[in-house]
């Protein structure tokens, strides 16, 4: 009996947990004032609300891990950028026209529960510079690993508890190929760094502090000219 109302008590909670996501903060101008990091937002935030099913096939194993990706296309040179992912998906996002959402997130928003502890990275695609070359070149492209990171300590706690959640900021640094956020093909990878599955709901941004006119999201590469806005 007890075991049954922990169960209660644990779901009730999860279901009751509403994660808030404060505004992106970029690194570039940032200033530290009384010890206090202060930020000024990305002006050109793009949203990306996913939901990934029990037992859905993986992109790619990868050393182990079941990565699933969103391919991205920067239409220009960016000295800045940022992406964090959040799952569940927050509550206190109110989405527009200008997001991408996804069928599935559609079809499973009323699910409060599922959630994954997120790990992401950031890759660009080796020699993809124009859009109408990433149907043919995608597949069998070369990736550059860009940045990493599993758990932020700027990101709300999930329903557990835990501060579980990702974000990376990336510096454009023309003199260092690996780090030079130029116009082309990029991916977002994630998974879950601890064993598990990946399930449930998730929102990812990509912040910059320039516009960027033509920036498009898609599961799949091929998409990506068709996907953009």
């Amino acid at each position: 009996m007890k075991k049954l109302l922990l169960s209660i008590f644990v779901v009730a909670g999860a279901t009751a947990f509403s994660q808030k996501l404060d505004k992106f903060g970029a690194d570039l101008g940032k200033k530290s004032v009384l010890g206090k990091e202060i930020r000024m937002p990305y002006t050109d935030v793009t949203n990306y609300y996913g939901f990934i099913k029990p037992g859905s096939a993986p992109d790619e194993v990868k050393n182990g891990k079941k990565m699933y990706y969103l391919y991205v296309w920067i239409p220009v040179a960016a000295p800045e950028l940022g992406i964090r992912m959040v799952s569940p998906a927050p509550d206190n996002m109110k989405q527009t026209a200008k997001d991408y959402v996804s069928a599935d997130y559609t079809a499973n928003s009323s699910d409060k529960t599922s959630f994954f502890d997120t790990w992401i990275t950031f890759e660009r695609a080796d020699g993809i510079f124009k859009l109408d070359d990433v149907a043919a070149k995608a597949k069998t492209a070369k990736w550059t690993s860009i940045e990493t990171n599993d758990d932020s300590s700027e990101m709300p706690a999930q329903p557990s508890g835990n501060k579980y959640n990702s974000l990376m900021r990336i510096t454009s640094e023309l003199s260092n190929p690996t780090k030079s956020l130029v116009m082309g093909l990029y991916r977002i990878g994630f998974t879950t760094y601890k064993t598990g599955e990946v399930q449930g709901s998730f929102l990812a941004q990509l912040g910059a502090p320039v516009s960027l006119p033509g920036v498009a999201i898609a599961v799949k590469p091929e998409d990506l000219a068709k996907m953009k806005k």
